[in-house]
């Protein structure tokens, strides 16, 4: 006859599941492929560019991992020009030669090569890859920079409130160069084109909320210039620089942004309608020699109505994880590609 447990033994038991259940989750060992590739995508309409895009997408695709985890990135070059990656914000604690400095910490991966960077994802937070050589025009103009972002073993009071969270990456395009790989980025470039995540108004598309959620949006500057983004409608909580929570979050409804910046707010949504989200510097709001483009989104509220034939989006389907709101979800790690950010093979 089996014994009945004692009264000490069930509560022994109960210690170890407690303890098990606050135990921090083991780092995991992540492998990924990269290729760095000569692709041709539309920033809008039909305005084409040339850029070095990674696994042939821009942005390029999300690297969502766990604070501790052991990364590595095995990175082909298949373009006819020397690239890096830099893992922007990445601390590379014993690992300097993974930076992706060229002339520094490695040489330049060149045609037809490849390089495996290795490090420990330290810290958390919001942060970004992009390739360092001739970063004025390989970053600013040719696509090469794309998403990291590193969930925390402890998230904080507000990261635990949070039902949506999008990404949001700034760039700058100069039109002139659109087609001449391996030039621009020159003083006295005139940038004309502004995207967001790669496209630009109205080929962006909207963020869909419901009254009652807590948006956290995460903006990553990857172009070469300066921006003032505004949220009409609300007012939004600066929670996160860096990648890193601010010991005093404060409250806002524009937000100035510089290249290689990242800041997360946090939007309650908390009043239903359609509102813009832009960019307050005038000349990004433009397509080339047109107004009324650039860097310009809306959010939406689920059940306002969309029927009315002026409006924007009134009979377009919303890109799929336009925002990486799909990828960025609990538990889904891993790297993470989009087809809505591929382009084509460039000749």
């Amino acid at each position: 006859m089996t014994p009945l447990p004692t009264r000490r033994g069930v509560l022994a038991a109960g210690a170890v599941l407690l303890a098990l259940w606050a135990a921090p989750a083991l780092a995991e060992k992540r492998a990924f492929e990269m290729t760095i590739e000569d692709t041709r995508i539309n920033l809008v309409e039909q305005r084409g560019f040339h850029t070095f895009a990674f696994n042939g997408q821009v942005p390029g695709p999300l690297i969502h991992v766990v604070e501790g985890d052991d990364v590595e990135v095995t990175v082909t070059n298949m373009t006819t020009l020397p690239h890096t990656i830099h893992w922007h914000g990445m601390i590379q604690r014993g690992t300097w030669e993974s930076d992706g400095v060229p002339d520094m910490t490695q040489k330049a991966i060149a045609p037809g090569e490849t390089y495996t960077y290795r490090f420990t994802a330290v810290p958390s937070g919001t942060m970004w890859y992009h390739c360092h050589v001739n970063v004025n025009e390989h970053v600013a103009m040719r696509g090469m920079w794309g998403p990291m972002i590193v969930d925390p073993k402890k998230p904080t009071a507000v990261e635990k409130e949070v039902t949506k969270d999008h990404i949001l990456m700034l760039s700058s395009w100069a039109s002139q160069w659109a087609d001449k790989p391996g030039q621009g980025g020159l003083p006295g470039d005139v940038f004309d084109y502004f995207t967001l995540n790669g496209k630009a108004f109205p080929d962006t598309t909207p963020i869909t909320v419901k009254k009652g959620d807590v948006l956290r949006l995460r903006f990553i500057a990857a172009g070469d210039a300066i921006h003032s983004i505004h949220l009409h409608g609300h007012v939004f909580e600066v929670a996160f620089k860096d990648g890193h929570p601010l010991p005093a979050p404060y409250k806002a409804d524009t937000l100035l942004i510089g290249p290689g910046e990242r800041y997360d707010i946090i939007v309650r949504a908390d009043n239903p309608g359609r509102w813009m989200i832009h960019d307050h510097v005038d000349s990004h709001t433009v397509n080339g020699d047109k107004p009324h483009g650039g860097i310009m989104t809306v959010i939406e509220y689920e059940g306002i109505p969309k029927d009315q034939p002026w409006y924007h989006w009134a009979h377009k389907a919303p890109v799929a994880d336009f925002y990486y709101e799909e990828s960025l979800k609990a538990g889904k790690h891993g790297l993470l590609e989009n087809p809505a950010y591929k382009g084509t093979p460039a000749n």
